[in-house]
């Protein structure tokens, strides 16, 4: 009998572009496994996009969000042929006279003019569009530009006033020729333009980097395959939907479906409540948090009254925090939200949690409350929650307690728990009213992470249902009267700062002071593995970077006559785009050898900095000296007690230097640090909603974050900061930094929101502090609807329920599921978990050649993915024998990265088990978990649609995605070493612009592949003729061969709809 789980991967393999391996001969029921598994994974009926049946790229996309109203006509007409059926409905937000959504609409304006004026920091290279630009002489004797000029004039007056068109689309070359004087006349007026391939536009809206509507070049594949091939697939086709018909007369419509109730998810919210206690259950409970609450009050009596509790209750009392307790314990006790500015060194973090929780054990209520405060990185959670144990004399576990992914530390006792904000955000989709929650703390509020800015909205529609719960938002810079307006004029308390003082030496200061010398040559950064680009970056450029311009005017105008001309000279030199390793690696030998005794705290803009620094450094004869320097690195994703090496002091005689990024800015506090030196920039993710595409551009920071850079040297004793920049440059800085929710993909959280039954995500968003672009969020729903996890109106369909329990990126999640159900389980953990976690593949600086020759070994087919699930195995077998670390080195592998990839597959195998898709068999879930094709095809079905087009060329080949046309490999991926790929598609896992858009993680995948695996099919004009994508990928096929895909297909996507309901 064919069971429907044995759809198998011979049509992977047979279809891929390798010659057949396998023998006719095989057994039937080797070869019925491998034709069917995988006609297997969309959703079934998946609902079209809310466009129709066509996927709409961004830029068409923009028509529906912004309208423009007709001038002389009321009647619209279409666009053009091309575009006047993909107008939708526009979002229309509500006016509003509060003061932060009005703050909001002129960021929102502001934004747009930014957008429309922005010129990319690297755009000397490929061209924007991607494409073979074609660049037209100067006119031809004889020619009239001026009459071309004057007949546009025309046009672009016509293309004002008829409200039915939005633009004007031109491919001839006299015009191509006055493109620069056309745009110039079109900007006068108030229009947009773009040159593309042999194309010119003028339009009423941005307009994107590359159309592919345009492009006469875009994708198109005939896809033939061979006779026997199409008999075996015929066959097992056949005979696969006898049986399902056999089987469908035989037993009910839930035959398929798991037996197990553990499975199903549950959607009425209902369910995730406890149940109310009876009347004798509430009397016992009541004399429990008597016992209990009489118990914490003679703890903490008996710990105050001690001698140790003693001093260090004197020690808290010195802190500016400790006196407005009084004042803070008042508001809170009189107010549900109440908003606390204080100034760097003051003590609320470790201060305001502690009032609270000492205020209701006082109360004799101390085992009724509960009280959770934020924190936005792990790193902080768990060193406030140690600092905060230690001065309540506990250890930590107790009445205190924190939790981070992967990790934490709680017990039935603990009362106030620090976690990151994430966690929060995971406990209310299954208490969406926090029940037995008495305060909310939200803690370093001013960075506006994304997850803090959607927490605060969930908070304030929670607060209503929850009149006796208490909200208290704190920061050390905070803009306090946008949150007070936000939360209808909440009261703020100011809390004084407590610092020592710093002295601060700008750039002209420390040439000054040193004698340093800058010079053209001495500011390239030794930059890794990107190292190339950085050293070409110092070319002459025809554009200056974006981060030069934001400070090109401060410089111009900056008077430094009162410097040396050495010094004056230097500046003139000053290059802004370069972080300056040698003048960092200057000061540092500086301090150490002629300043007092102190760590010292570098601010980098990324882990690649930190990195290439610190190989720098550990071969400079003084600074790479262990017995005189201790050098740690401090970022994000390093192991918990990595980060905790940098609290540390060293032993005497030996000088502490930390590498860190923006973590260091806030919450934590390095106790022996004097010495700060800023670079002034961060490494920020933007994105850039019309081309759909991340951008990750080194930036300058805020001056709020100059602030606490420089606060960071005063904690403990008076300390020094060094600004790497001149003060006219930081006089150019913004107040402070955007907000995250305005400068990332909103995937992720438009998913969060249907999860927790918000409503309609953009009406959602609207009441956010600042509320992002529409074009943004709409973006991020039709990605939603493509992946299938939102369905025509928005709502969550089965797979997105599924998503949602899973706390990684849509469409990692996508792909575990698809893995657990193909039984496929284990390389698919490892790739999900490896993409969530830093590179494991290391590149130094010196042994480069050596580095990726060890990533060659597992990387032999065109598959980053796979690279990847082979150095895992590798590593898992020497950790075994007790090698993992040997193994590392000699591989050029992270074992840092290999222990988090090993503690995220444990993570994830157990989300699994608990949404019911898998039953805790290892065995089960893996039985065609050695099948390369397959999982090849589980890839490309949760990376779609990062799909890019590979052309061939006689020597090489060139890559090509919808919506940026041309585009590149990063450096480090196995594909990046090849000249030729030989199958017709990558999937990737991400893309982002730096000079030009780069691909990271790749896997080459086939026609069958992609047609199988990928999005929705839609037919095209003729027969045999296959469109996905809204026709960028078109296929061209006999009708049959056609027709018996789609069929698979459709099988497919009921087979996978019937394993997850």
């Amino acid at each position: 009998m064919l069971s429907y789980p044995l759809l198998s991967t011979s049509l992977c393999s047979s279809l891929s572009p390798s010659p057949e391996s396998g023998s006719s001969s095989q057994s039937h029921l080797k070869a019925t496994k491998n034709l069917f598994l995988l006609p297997f994974i969309a959703m079934k009926d998946r609902p079209p996009s809310s466009y129709g049946d066509v996927y709409i790229p961004p830029h068409h996309r923009l028509r529906s969000v912004v309208t423009v109203p007709p001038r002389h006509s009321s009647s619209a007409s279409p666009i053009d042929s091309k575009l006047g059926d993909s107008q939708t409905a526009g979002l229309k937000p509500k006016a509003s006279n509060l003061p932060y959504l009005q703050a909001r609409q002129q960021e929102q304006k502001q934004r747009q003019r930014q957008q429309q004026q922005y010129v990319s920091a690297y755009d000397d290279g490929v061209s924007e569009d991607g494409s073979d630009r074609e660049y037209e002489t100067p006119c031809q004797p004889g020619t009239s530009p001026c009459a071309n000029i004057d007949e546009w004039k025309q046009k672009l007056a016509m293309l004002l006033l008829d409200g039915g068109r939005q633009e004007l689309v031109s491919r001839e070359k006299k015009d191509r020729r006055d493109f620069e004087q056309i745009a110039a006349l079109a900007s006068r007026m108030g229009l947009h333009s773009h040159a593309y391939a042999k194309v010119v536009v003028f339009s009423k809206l941005p307009l994107p980097n590359y159309r592919f509507d345009l492009d006469d070049k875009r994708p198109q594949r005939e896809v033939n395959l061979n006779t026997y091939l199409l008999k075996r697939v015929d066959a097992y086709l056949g005979e696969y939907l006898s049986q399902k018909s056999r089987t469908k007369d035989k037993c009910p419509e839930d035959s398929f479906s798991r037996s197990s109730s553990s499975g199903s998810i549950a959607t009425d919210e209902g369910l995730f409540e406890q149940p109310e206690p009876l009347a004798a259950t509430k009397t016992v409970m009541e004399k429990i948090f008597r016992r209990r609450s009489s118990q914490l009050l003679d703890q903490q009596k008996s710990w105050q009254e001690s001698p140790e509790g003693s001093r260090m209750l004197e020690f808290r009392r010195t802190l500016p925090a400790y006196k407005e307790k009084d004042a803070i314990l008042t508001a809170i006790s009189q107010n549900q939200v109440v908003i606390v500015s204080g100034e760097t060194g003051c003590g609320k973090t470790t201060q305001i949690p502690q009032f609270i929780l000492e205020s209701q054990i006082d109360m004799a209520s101390g085992a009724a409350c509960s009280i959770i405060c934020t924190q936005p990185r792990r790193i902080s959670a768990m060193s406030v929650s140690e600092r905060v144990a230690y001065e309540r004399g506990e250890k930590l576990g107790e009445s205190v307690g924190y939790k981070v992914r992967l990790e934490g530390m709680r017990g039935r006792d603990t009362r106030l728990l620090f976690c990151t904000t994430g966690i929060l955000l995971r406990r209310l989709l299954v208490d969406r009213d926090l029940k037995g929650v008495t305060h909310v703390i939200v803690d370093e509020i001013h960075e506006r992470g994304m997850n803090e800015d959607f927490l605060l909205i969930i908070l304030k529609d929670l607060l209503p249902r929850r009149p006796e719960l208490r909200l208290i938002l704190m920061s050390a810079t905070l803009d306090a009267e946008l949150f007070s307006s936000y939360f209808d004029g909440a009261p703020i308390i100011r809390i004084p700062g407590f610092t020592y003082p710093v002295r601060t030496h700008f750039l002209e200061n420390i040439l000054e002071r040193t004698g340093y010398r800058l010079t053209p040559y001495n500011q390239i950064d030794d930059y890794g593995q990107e190292k190339m680009w950085k050293t070409s970056k110092q070319a002459p450029r025809k554009r200056k970077s974006q981060i030069a311009s934001v400070v090109v005017d401060a410089l111009r105008a900056a008077d430094f006559k009162e410097y040396s001309p050495q010094t004056r000279e230097s500046l003139s030199c000053w290059n802004p785009d370069c972080i300056g390793f040698n003048l960092i690696e200057f000061l540092l030998s500086h301090i150490c050898e002629n300043e007092r005794p102190g760590a010292v705290l570098v601010f980098m803009t990324g882990w690649d900095d930190i990195s290439s620094l610190k190989e720098k450094l550990l071969a400079h004869p003084v600074l790479g000296d262990p017995a005189h320097v201790l050098l740690l690195a401090c970022h994000g994703t390093m192991a918990s007690s990595e980060q905790r090496l940098i609290f540390e002091e060293p032993e005497d005689g030996v000088r502490k230097i930390v590498l860190a990024t923006n973590i260091a800015e806030t919450s934590i506090t390095i106790n022996d640090v004097v010495y700060v030196i800023d670079c002034g920039k961060a490494k920020e993710t933007s994105y850039d909603a019309l081309n759909n595409t991340p951008c990750l551009l080194p930036s300058w920071i805020s001056k709020v974050s100059a602030q606490q850079r420089r606060g960071r040297a005063g904690r403990v004793q008076p300390g020094e900061c060094y600004h790497l920049y001149p003060r006219c440059v930081y006089g150019a800085f913004a107040e402070h930094q955007l907000p995250e929710i305005l400068r990332t993909p909103l995937q992720s959280l438009c998913l969060q929101i249907k999860s927790l039954k918000l409503g309609s995500i953009s009406e959602f968003l609207f009441r956010a502090l600042q509320s992002p672009e529409l074009l943004a969020v709409q973006n991020a729903i039709e990605y939603l609807k493509i992946i299938g996890a939102l369905d025509e109106n928005e709502n969550l369909t089965i797979l997105g329920c599924y998503l949602t329990m899973l706390p990684m990126e849509p469409k990692l999640g996508k792909m575990l599921i698809l893995g657990a159900i193909l039984n496929c389980l284990d390389p698919v953990l490892t790739i999900v978990a490896g993409l969530s976690v830093r590179d494991p593949f290391l590149t130094p600086l010196d042994k480069k050649d050596l580095a990726e020759a060890a990533k060659s070994q597992f990387s032999h087919d065109h598959s980053d993915h796979l690279a990847l699930v082979r150095a895992y195995e590798g590593w898992k077998d020497a950790e075994r024998d007790l090698a993992g670390y040997e193994y590392c080195w000699k591989n050029f592998l992270s074992a840092q990265s290999m222990k988090a990839i090993d503690s995220l597959r444990k993570e994830f195998f157990s989300l699994l088990k608990d949404t019911g898709l898998i039953d805790g068999n290892i065995s089960n879930c893996n039985a065609f978990a050695h099948d390369e094709h397959l999982i090849r095809a589980v890839i490309c079905h949760g990376l779609y649609p990062g799909i890019c087009s590979i052309v061939h060329t006689e020597r090489s080949f060139s890559l090509k995605t919808m919506e940026d046309g041309q585009v590149l490999l990063y450096s480090n991926s196995a594909n990046a070493r090849e000249s030729k790929i030989p199958y017709p598609w990558l999937i990737f896992n991400e893309k982002i612009k730096v000079n030009s858009v780069f691909l990271r993680d790749s896997t080459a995948i086939s026609d069958s592949i992609l047609l199988l695996f990928g999005g929705f099919i839609s037919r095209g004009d003729a027969d045999g003729h296959l469109k996905m994508l809204g026709g960028y990928l078109e296929f061209f096929l006999k009708p049959a061969v056609a027709e018996m895909y789609q069929t698979l297909r459709k099988e497919l996507d009921e087979l996978i709809q019937i394993k997850v309901s």
